[in-house]
């Protein structure tokens, strides 16, 4: 019970840091956005030619941060339908997988998040290596980039 107790922690933690980093990437560029959207809107009326394809571009980028940004909230979705009060027995999504070589937790990919000093690298259900070992249960084995991985542990 103890050990399930600590697993369930650091599945917290891990979401907690995840959904975090990505607030800081939605807020980056809800920002980026609004600077481009305000340096279009300065140049507004000014000697219409020359600032006109400069008004086009700070558009094309407010587009893109927009994307961007649409991209970065259809990702906390993803992250918001884990249940980090629940214990997975097989690799699916919200699972945080200890294998010989690494550790993983299945959600979104934000690369590496240390948690106690312990490496997780976050990785999307997307992913190569996520199909590699999807449906998996402890005492298994995958391989992935000719490298064979056993599974110790999931939560």
């Amino acid at each position: 019970m103890e050990m399930l107790t600590h697993e369930l922690e650091t599945k917290k933690r891990l979401l907690h840091e995840s959904i975090q980093m990505l607030n800081m990437q939605i807020n980056a560029a809800k920002e980026a956005m609004d600077d481009a959207q305000n340096s279009a809107n300065e140049h507004d009326g000014a000697m219409e030619d020359k600032f006109e394809s400069f008004r086009e571009n700070c558009q094309i980028q407010r587009d893109m941060y927009a994307r961007q940004l649409d991209e970065l909230i259809s990702t906390m979705a993803v992250l918001r339908r884990i249940n980090a009060t629940k214990s997975n027995h097989d690799v699916s999504l919200g699972a945080v997988v200890h294998t010989e070589l690494q550790n993983y937790f299945i959600g979104v990919s934000l690369g590496e998040i240390k948690v106690d000093g312990e490496s997780f690298f976050a990785i999307s259900g997307m992913s190569p290596i996520f199909k590699a070992m999807s449906g998996k249960t402890a005492g298994e084995t995958f391989s992935f980039r000719d490298k064979e991985y056993k599974i110790l542990q999931i939560s």
